[in-house]
């Protein structure tokens, strides 16, 4: 008798010791104890938009699907030798961010006085930690600075000439403007300013097909690694003509980057008045852990639904906390490329494929 009564004093102390634990630690353990350890996943996006093949030449298209193999190929190896999420989203923006082919960091947009604004973010899903930076002109990989405000500071996002005074701190080279000049950046740039003039007017238009269309090419991944931990990151340079420091969802939390353990990590590209209104990011994870939806469904609501009843286009990459992808788009096109634990590549452009 005295053996049985203490077997169930000692179960009732370990359930009031279980009651302390936190929400977020009780899913942690109970994700670790039922999921494959082996499982990891990575999925990326280049921008969406007007994007048709008829418009598209063989070469550029192959260059296109060249440069995504290539960034998600770096992505994969790491979560493969059991590298951390935040480490292979980090590292798969970088390949992007120096290719002029994307709408960030070495082919960023210009802005209507000619220059190149930049804004990231990233963050990670195990903690929830999260960081940002927007309007910087002179970070070669803006990712790498939005990290290190994640990591070595108590913010979140800095700004401007006073991220870069963050970035000098930390020994980041500060790149000459002219690194960031593209000659068909520029030219787009030219067009929309001419098309302005021509209508006489300083407020810009979207009813444009081409100026609506000259936002997009952002970048983003979002990640899970061995260890069941998400992240997810977003660069870009913007829009092009963008004026009065004007920021997008790139560097907002919740918008254009999110990620949580316990549902998903989400990077979003697309018109970015819009998925800060409809807090894109954020609301896929939200109607999967409050609604029980699963990841496919909860960004088709958001991207084919919500989205659009705004007048906003755009679209997300995503992965969940068991490795099921998400690219979801409403455009005509996204540049899109995923790899699972098998190691099978999947790479998309068109709206078709």
């Amino acid at each position: 008798m005295i053996k049985i009564l203490t077997f169930f004093i000692a179960l009732t102390l370990v359930g009031c010791k279980n009651d302390k634990i936190s929400t977020s630690e009780t899913l942690i353990l109970s994700k670790k104890s039922n999921s494959n350890e082996e499982n990891f996943g990575i999925v990326i996006h280049g921008g969406a938009g007007t994007i048709l093949k008829e418009n598209m030449s063989d070469s550029l298209e192959a260059a296109y699907k060249a440069k995504l193999k290539e960034a998600i190929s770096v992505g994969y190896e790491i979560l493969k030798n059991g590298g951390t999420s935040l480490e292979a989203v980090t590292h798969t923006i970088n390949v992007m961010e120096d290719s002029p082919l994307f709408n960030s960091g070495k082919g960023a947009v210009f802005t209507h006085e000619g220059s190149n604004e930049l804004d990231a973010s990233i963050m990670d899903g195990a903690t929830l930690n999260a960081g940002a930076v927007a309007g910087v002109k002179h970070i070669k990989n803006p990712i790498d600075l939005a990290r290190d405000v994640m990591q070595k500071s108590e913010h979140v996002m800095l700004y401007g000439a006073g991220a870069e005074e963050f970035a000098q701190t930390l020994g980041y080279k500060m790149m000459d403007t002219s690194y960031f000049y593209t000659k068909n950046r520029y030219e787009s740039l030219q067009r929309v300013l001419e098309k302005e003039k021509n209508n006489n007017t300083n407020k810009i238009s979207f009813v444009d097909p081409f100026i609506k269309n000259s936002k997009f090419g952002t970048v983003g991944c979002a990640a899970l690694d061995k260890h069941g931990n998400l992240a997810a990151g977003t660069s870009t340079g913007g829009m092009t003509n963008k004026r009065w420091s004007r920021i997008g969802d790139a560097p907002i939390i919740g918008a254009g980057t999110y990620a949580n353990n316990v549902t998903c990590a989400v990077s979003s590209t697309g018109w970015g008045e819009f998925f800060i209104r409809s807090v894109v990011a954020y609301d896929i994870s939200a109607l999967m852990e409050y609604k029980g939806m699963s990841l496919q469904d909860a960004a088709k609501e958001v991207i084919q639904k919500k989205v659009p009843a705004l007048g906003g286009d755009g679209g997300i990459v995503a992965i969940d906390k068991d490795g099921n992808v998400a690219m979801e788009f409403n455009t005509a096109g996204m540049y899109r490329a995923t790899m699972n634990d098998e190691g099978e590549l999947i790479i998309k452009i068109y709206k078709t494929d």
